[in-house]
């Protein structure tokens, strides 16, 4: 019979309830250079590695400045909210320990890697975690595979024996492109297209219906 064999989180809307706090950010910067924002521009920035999602702000919306500069503008107003108060998302932590009990654990993220390391210091979890990927350290942000695959690399099992915990549309065609098998925590704020949603091996209302013996069932499922 088939096993699992790590779970690999991912960070922003997952664990910190940090998607509307982007898009505040990223709406700021471009209100305060008299940008308007697109439409379909929200969607389309979640899960952009940090050199995609400043590209976009400088070339297709119009903020001025190099793509760098703009990105270390908004990581830093995102550092100073996290320093301000980090919001965790309810049973965050708790999910962490319960499955870090059973399997190693990896997180995939489209934050940079400042942002991950603060976060997860901030809470405590940093030991709880064997391997971190930054989307930014990665060929290509979500929903390239790119990260899924790093860090089931990194942490040497089979990506048909891994089980990603997703929320958003990007994230979960990264991690079904990968190749693991997925549980979608879908926000009210940021809900996933329903395309992407059909991803998911299942799907659950919040943090806490995630336990191992439903992270064990998902092994067997095709």
């Amino acid at each position: 019979m088939a096993e699992v064999q790590a779970v690999v989180f991912d960070l922003d809307g997952v664990l910190v309830d940090s998607e509307q706090q982007w898009d505040e950010v990223r709406r700021g910067v471009a209100a305060e250079a008299d940008r308007p924002w697109p439409d379909d521009a929200t969607r389309a920035l979640q899960g952009m590695s940090t050199p995609e999602w400043s590209a976009h702000l400088t070339e297709v919306i119009g903020v001025p400045g190099r793509p760098q500069d703009v990105a270390a503008q908004v990581i830093d107003r995102m550092a100073s909210r996290y320093r301000t108060r980090l919001p965790l998302l309810p049973g965050a932590i708790e999910v962490v320990h319960r499955l870090a009990s059973h399997w190693p654990l990896g997180l995939a993220s489209s934050s940079p890697r400042q942002l991950i390391d603060a976060v997860l210091e901030s809470a405590n979890l940093a030991s709880k975690f064997r391997v971190t990927v930054s989307t930014e350290e990665v060929r290509a942000g979500k929903p390239s595979p790119a990260v899924y695959e790093e860090v089931v690399r990194q942490l040497g099992v089979d990506a048909q024996l891994a089980v990603a915990i997703e929320d958003s549309s990007n994230g979960l065609r990264s991690a079904a492109r990968a190749g693991l098998h997925i549980i979608a925590v879908p926000t009210q704020a940021f809900p996933p297209d329903k395309d992407a949603l059909g991803l998911a091996s299942v799907v659950v209302r919040s943090l806490d219906d995630i336990t191992p013996p439903l992270v064990t069932s998902l092994a067997d499922r095709s």
